[in-house]
Protein backbone atom coordinates (compact mmCIF):
# COMPACT_ATOMS: atom_id res chain seq x y z
CA UNK A 1 0.00 0.00 0.00
CA UNK A 2 3.14 2.21 0.80
CA UNK A 3 4.07 1.82 -2.34
CA UNK A 4 1.50 2.43 -4.54
CA UNK A 5 1.43 5.60 -2.57
CA UNK A 6 4.76 6.93 -2.90
CA UNK A 7 4.51 5.75 -6.62
CA UNK A 8 1.27 7.97 -6.97
CA UNK A 9 2.84 10.92 -5.51
CA UNK A 10 5.95 10.72 -7.92
CA UNK A 11 3.46 10.81 -10.48
CA UNK A 12 1.03 13.01 -9.03
CA UNK A 13 4.55 15.54 -8.47
CA UNK A 14 4.93 14.66 -12.42
CA UNK A 15 7.65 12.51 -12.71
CA UNK A 16 7.31 10.80 -15.82
CA UNK A 17 7.34 6.99 -14.35
CA UNK A 18 8.08 6.07 -11.04
CA UNK A 19 8.46 2.53 -9.51
CA UNK A 20 9.38 0.92 -6.27
CA UNK A 21 12.31 -1.05 -6.01
CA UNK A 22 14.29 -3.30 -3.79
CA UNK A 23 17.60 -1.37 -2.40
CA UNK A 24 19.47 -4.68 -3.43
CA UNK A 25 18.58 -3.52 -7.17
CA UNK A 26 20.42 -0.72 -6.75
CA UNK A 27 23.80 -1.27 -8.58
CA UNK A 28 26.39 0.66 -6.39
CA UNK A 29 30.24 1.33 -7.99
CA UNK A 30 32.73 3.29 -6.10
CA UNK A 31 34.37 3.88 -10.01
CA UNK A 32 31.78 6.88 -10.10
CA UNK A 33 33.51 9.25 -7.98
CA UNK A 34 36.29 8.94 -10.66
CA UNK A 35 33.60 10.33 -13.29
CA UNK A 36 32.97 13.21 -10.76
CA UNK A 37 36.48 13.89 -10.37
CA UNK A 38 36.44 13.97 -14.02
CA UNK A 39 34.72 17.53 -13.27
CA UNK A 40 32.63 16.79 -16.72
CA UNK A 41 29.73 18.94 -15.24
CA UNK A 42 31.35 21.34 -13.49
CA UNK A 43 30.24 21.11 -10.11
CA UNK A 44 33.06 19.01 -8.77
CA UNK A 45 34.17 20.91 -5.43
CA UNK A 46 32.12 23.66 -6.40
CA UNK A 47 29.13 22.46 -5.00
CA UNK A 48 28.42 21.44 -1.36
CA UNK A 49 26.32 18.21 -2.57
CA UNK A 50 29.10 17.19 -4.71
CA UNK A 51 32.46 15.51 -4.09
CA UNK A 52 34.23 16.02 -2.64
CA UNK A 53 31.96 17.95 -0.30
CA UNK A 54 29.63 14.69 0.44
CA UNK A 55 32.43 12.88 1.81
CA UNK A 56 34.19 9.07 1.10
CA UNK A 57 32.39 6.96 -1.51
CA UNK A 58 32.23 4.11 0.71
CA UNK A 59 30.66 5.60 3.34
CA UNK A 60 27.93 6.70 1.02
CA UNK A 61 27.18 3.79 -0.52
CA UNK A 62 26.73 2.23 2.93
CA UNK A 63 23.82 4.77 3.79
CA UNK A 64 21.85 3.89 0.78
CA UNK A 65 22.60 0.48 1.84
CA UNK A 66 20.70 1.65 4.75
CA UNK A 67 17.48 1.68 3.47
CA UNK A 68 15.74 -1.13 1.74
CA UNK A 69 13.42 0.26 -0.49
CA UNK A 70 13.92 3.00 -3.24
CA UNK A 71 11.22 5.26 -5.51
CA UNK A 72 12.97 5.39 -8.83
CA UNK A 73 11.15 8.08 -10.63
CA UNK A 74 12.34 9.87 -13.89
CA UNK A 75 11.42 13.03 -15.77
CA UNK A 76 11.81 12.86 -19.46
CA UNK A 77 12.07 16.36 -21.52
CA UNK A 78 12.09 16.72 -25.15
CA UNK A 79 15.29 18.65 -27.13
CA UNK A 80 15.95 20.71 -30.25
CA UNK A 81 18.32 18.24 -31.12
CA UNK A 82 21.10 15.57 -29.38
CA UNK A 83 23.43 18.82 -29.38
CA UNK A 84 20.57 21.08 -27.29
CA UNK A 85 23.16 21.26 -24.57
CA UNK A 86 20.57 24.63 -22.90
CA UNK A 87 18.17 22.25 -23.12
CA UNK A 88 19.77 19.49 -20.84
CA UNK A 89 20.68 22.32 -18.41
CA UNK A 90 17.06 23.40 -18.19
CA UNK A 91 15.70 19.78 -18.30
CA UNK A 92 18.00 19.00 -15.21
CA UNK A 93 16.52 22.84 -13.39
CA UNK A 94 12.89 21.50 -13.83
CA UNK A 95 13.88 17.69 -12.49
CA UNK A 96 15.51 19.60 -9.55
CA UNK A 97 11.76 21.29 -9.08
CA UNK A 98 10.27 18.12 -9.98
CA UNK A 99 12.43 16.30 -6.83
CA UNK A 100 11.48 19.11 -4.04
CA UNK A 101 8.05 18.72 -5.08
CA UNK A 102 8.37 14.60 -4.61
CA UNK A 103 10.61 15.48 -1.80
CA UNK A 104 7.45 17.29 0.00
CA UNK A 105 5.15 14.44 -0.64
CA UNK A 106 7.24 11.86 0.11
CA UNK A 107 8.14 12.99 3.36
CA UNK A 108 4.37 13.41 4.28
CA UNK A 109 4.13 9.65 3.49
CA UNK A 110 6.93 8.13 5.25
CA UNK A 111 6.90 10.72 8.11
CA UNK A 112 10.72 9.19 9.25
CA UNK A 113 13.89 9.93 7.83
CA UNK A 114 14.59 8.83 4.19
CA UNK A 115 17.93 9.28 1.88
CA UNK A 116 16.58 11.66 -1.34
CA UNK A 117 19.19 11.46 -4.40
CA UNK A 118 18.51 13.10 -7.68
CA UNK A 119 20.34 14.37 -10.77
CA UNK A 120 23.77 16.07 -10.14
CA UNK A 121 23.44 19.16 -8.30
CA UNK A 122 20.80 20.41 -6.50
CA UNK A 123 20.16 23.37 -8.64
CA UNK A 124 18.24 25.53 -6.42
CA UNK A 125 20.89 29.00 -5.90
CA UNK A 126 21.57 30.04 -9.12
CA UNK A 127 25.44 30.44 -7.55
CA UNK A 128 25.88 27.62 -4.76
CA UNK A 129 27.22 29.23 -1.80
CA UNK A 130 30.18 27.19 -2.36
CA UNK A 131 31.51 28.73 -4.17
CA UNK A 132 31.36 31.98 -2.84
CA UNK A 133 33.09 30.13 0.28
CA UNK A 134 29.43 30.39 2.29
CA UNK A 135 27.42 27.79 4.04
CA UNK A 136 24.53 26.27 2.06
CA UNK A 137 21.42 28.21 2.05
CA UNK A 138 19.28 25.69 1.54
CA UNK A 139 20.74 22.68 3.62
CA UNK A 140 17.11 21.59 4.49
CA UNK A 141 16.37 20.96 0.61
CA UNK A 142 19.68 20.58 -1.34
CA UNK A 143 19.78 17.30 -2.66
CA UNK A 144 22.86 15.45 -3.58
CA UNK A 145 23.43 13.52 -6.71
CA UNK A 146 22.68 9.05 -7.66
CA UNK A 147 26.26 9.38 -8.79
CA UNK A 148 28.14 11.05 -5.84
CA UNK A 149 26.29 8.01 -4.15
CA UNK A 150 28.05 5.55 -6.23
CA UNK A 151 25.28 4.35 -8.00
CA UNK A 152 25.11 3.46 -11.89
CA UNK A 153 21.91 4.27 -12.94
CA UNK A 154 21.96 2.88 -16.21
CA UNK A 155 22.54 -0.53 -14.62
CA UNK A 156 19.74 -0.17 -11.78
CA UNK A 157 17.28 1.36 -14.27
CA UNK A 158 17.76 -1.82 -16.86
CA UNK A 159 15.99 -3.98 -14.06
CA UNK A 160 13.08 -1.60 -13.94
CA UNK A 161 10.02 -1.23 -16.37
CA UNK A 162 11.76 2.68 -16.51
CA UNK A 163 13.80 3.34 -19.84
CA UNK A 164 17.41 4.58 -19.69
CA UNK A 165 16.82 6.24 -23.06
CA UNK A 166 13.61 7.26 -24.28
CA UNK A 167 13.17 8.46 -27.75
CA UNK A 168 15.73 10.63 -29.98
CA UNK A 169 15.94 14.40 -29.27
CA UNK A 170 14.99 13.71 -25.31
CA UNK A 171 17.00 13.47 -22.43
CA UNK A 172 15.72 11.58 -19.11
CA UNK A 173 16.89 12.32 -15.47
CA UNK A 174 16.40 10.01 -12.99
CA UNK A 175 16.08 10.37 -8.98
CA UNK A 176 15.36 7.86 -5.98
CA UNK A 177 13.93 8.07 -2.36
CA UNK A 178 15.41 5.48 -0.55
CA UNK A 179 13.45 4.58 2.58
CA UNK A 180 12.05 2.17 5.59
CA UNK A 181 8.61 0.97 6.26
Amino acid sequence: MLNRKLTEAALQAGAAKAVVIPQAQIVLNAEFRSVCESNQCGGYGRCWVCPPELGEIEALMNAVRQYPHALWYQSIAPLEDSFDIEGMFEAGAQHALLSQRIQAAVLQLLQKPCLHLTCGGCHLCSVCAKRTNEPCRMPDRALASLEGYGIDVYATTKETPLAYINGQNTVTYFGAVLFSE
